[in-house]
């Protein structure tokens, strides 16, 4: 599992490197015809690993709860956040999957609810979670991608 780890800190690293020289206003921009921003898809996917990963192992995130429930699905950006905000999801968004390897190392996992997501696919370990999060980064990097253009 290791390797579906792997590459998701490649493509999030490739999101990084796409973003790093946008302005904070910039990353919190929301273009007309959008509902949301760079910033929020970028701990958007932080707090989706979080969801899937450990609260439905029944385990805490390993980031700040606050931060899960500000960015989980359903939720939009409610306001420009600052420079340290960005900084800290930044760093975050490596160090968060730094953290799933080895909590996934120690088989901190066994106990996993299985879920439907809502494109109706059952996830039913803490593997299947995992190579969900491939699908789910891919998505918000194209969004990402899209709204950068217009940023």
């Amino acid at each position: 599992m290791n390797q579906q780890i792997e590459k998701i800190k490649k493509l999030r690293a490739f999101v990084l490197a796409s973003v790093k020289d946008l302005s904070v206003e910039q990353l919190n921009a929301i273009p007309a015809g959008h509902n949301n921003n760079i910033i929020w898809n970028l701990a958007h996917v932080i707090a989706v690993q979080q969801g899937i990963c450990y609260l439905r192992a029944s385990l805490p995130p390993v980031v700040d709860q606050q931060m899960v429930n500000d960015y989980k699905a359903g939720t939009k950006p409610e306001g420009p956040v600052g420079e340290a905000t960005i900084q800290n999801m930044k760093s975050l968004m490596l160090s968060s999957l730094d953290q799933l390897e080895a909590d996934h190392e120690k088989s901190l996992f066994g106990n996993y609810t299985p879920w439907n997501n809502r494109y109706d696919v059952m996830i039913s370990t803490i593997d299947e979670a995992i190579d969900f999060l491939l699908f789910h980064e891919g998505y918000h990097i194209g969004t990402i991608m899209a709204l950068k253009k217009y940023v």
